[in-house]
């Protein structure tokens, strides 16, 4: 049985533990306010707010609850948009109302429900953050722009917030109902008569992470099938540092990333990095070990990894092996990875003084969208000479590709503009991009040689902009 809290009441059921917590909400508890809009993550219509403990504390974050299995939400408070309502709108629906932010109103909930999670967050109550909370909502008829004046007022509810807990604030200002104010008591109540986990002991059973994948292609089938669930499992979450490398396990999602003081200190842009990177609901359910065993050509932090020469540890019958993740890949969709071998373990060295990193992508859209051509780089300068260097592309190949013979052209030698460009022409040597839906073969060589003069641009000021983009 799957037991979790639902807005203000605690539901069980013995569903399909695959069935999409859209589905359940709808057409079990009769929960419409969700909405179905593209069963693939991209339109936010059915945001929830997800609510679990977290090291003893109670954490909330969006989720698009189309991709979200129904046994992740086990021991957990799901919030949907009728979990928000209260004898009048409350603050964020009335900010809504007031700045004409809805038309037809499909989407409406979504938004609502989104700009709720930003008030259950620890982010600094900003216009700026209270825009980007609604990074994965979209709106066919009323415009943005009144819906960015609703989150702003929204942000201003919180101004006075300062430390204290998000919930406890949310409630006393009557910006949200009175039961959160009980729910980190409720939820340990709920999950001390749990029987833990839900486990799968068929060895045969589909393995799911955050589901944003799978659900995407395998929707009809994965609903019905035998699923062991990653998602939650202790000993494939976190991010800690040993001497100096980082160890991530391969549940950790790309909030987990963006959270951590670790990725904070070694990756001081990685926040701007996660910007160009799916939607703040998406990445808070994405994991890392899935970006990776999807084994996409542009999967954008398979790439941000082999820039850093990640190594993977991956298990099979208590039987464990390290491989250079560069090697996992060995044709389109295609591992070095027996059936029954699962990944438990990436770790990669952090970079010290002297190394610089960088990440772009190029794609059609600003959110929620894949790349044309992404591009990672690692690099070690000592006085003016490269001393080390990694740089990884996707897109232009089947498989995400470090670019070895690059590395060794530019190392040891001083770094100028003349090296650069003449680092691109090696650069196409590697690469057999293909025309598609995201561009021409031409195209993605002509995105690859600029983003990889864009690595040089943004880590060294002082070279020439205009030369090097005309090269």
């Amino acid at each position: 049985m799957i037991s979790f809290i639902l807005n203000n009441k605690e539901v069980s059921t013995a569903m399909p533990h695959g069935t999409p917590l859209l589905d359940f909400v709808r057409y079990n508890q009769y929960l419409t306010g969700t909405k179905i809009g593209c069963r693939e993550g991209d339109c936010g219509a059915c945001t929830v707010i997800v609510g679990e403990l977290s090291t003893g504390e109670l954490r909330y974050r969006t989720a698009t609850s189309c991709l979200m299995p129904l046994g992740n939400a086990h021991g957990k408070h799901i919030v949907t948009i009728e979990g928000l309502n209260m004898d009048d709108l409350n603050p964020v629906q009335q900010a809504m109302a007031d700045e004409s932010a809805t038309q037809c109103g499909f989407c409406t909930p979504g938004f609502v429900v989104s700009m709720a999670g930003f008030c259950l967050s620890k982010k600094a109550p900003t216009s700026q953050n209270a825009i980007a909370a609604v990074d994965g909502n979209i709106c066919r008829c009323t415009g943005y722009k009144s819906i960015e004046r609703a989150a702003t007022r929204v942000a201003h509810l919180l101004v006075q917030r300062q430390d204290e807990d998000p919930v406890k604030f949310a409630v006393k200002q009557a910006i949200l109902p009175s039961y959160f104010f009980t729910m980190k008591e409720r939820l340990q109540t709920l999950l001390l008569h749990l029987n833990g986990e839900l486990t799968n002991e068929n060895p045969a059973a589909q393995r799911v992470g955050g589901g944003t994948d799978v659900y995407v292609q395998k929707h009809d089938e994965i609903k019905d099938a035998s699923i062991q669930f990653l998602f939650d499992q202790p000993d494939l979450n976190g991010i800690k540092q040993e001497g100096n490398q980082c160890l991530i396990g391969p549940s950790t999602t790309v909030t987990d990333l963006i959270e951590s003081p670790i990725m904070q200190t070694y990756f001081p842009e990685f926040n701007q990095y996660t910007t160009l990177i799916s939607s703040t609901p998406i990445r808070n359910m994405a994991t890392i070990g899935g970006n990776f065993m999807n084994a996409s050509p542009i999967g954008d932090f398979t790439i941000f990894f082999l820039a850093l020469n990640a190594t993977v540890t991956l298990c099979g019958g208590n039987v464990y092996r390290d491989l250079p993740l560069r090697d996992l890949y060995i044709g389109y969709k295609t591992l070095d990875k027996r059936p029954d071998e699962y990944l438990e373990q990436i770790q990669f060295d952090l970079p010290d003084k002297n190394t610089r990193f960088n990440f772009e992508k190029v794609s059609k859209r600003t959110h929620l969208d894949i790349a044309s051509v992404n591009s990672a780089i690692s690099i070690t300068v000592e006085g003016d000479v490269i001393t080390n260097v990694r740089l990884s592309a996707g897109g232009v190949a089947p498989i995400p590709k470090q670019l070895p013979q690059t590395a060794e052209f530019l190392t040891g030698k001083l770094l100028t503009e003349a090296l650069i460009n003449e680092a691109t022409a090696i650069a196409q040597t590697e690469i057999a991009p293909i025309s598609d839906a995201r561009g021409t073969e031409t195209y993605k060589r002509l995105l690859l040689s600029q983003l990889i003069k864009a690595h040089f641009i943004k880590l060294f000021p002082a070279l020439d902009v205009r030369r090097l983009l005309v090269g």
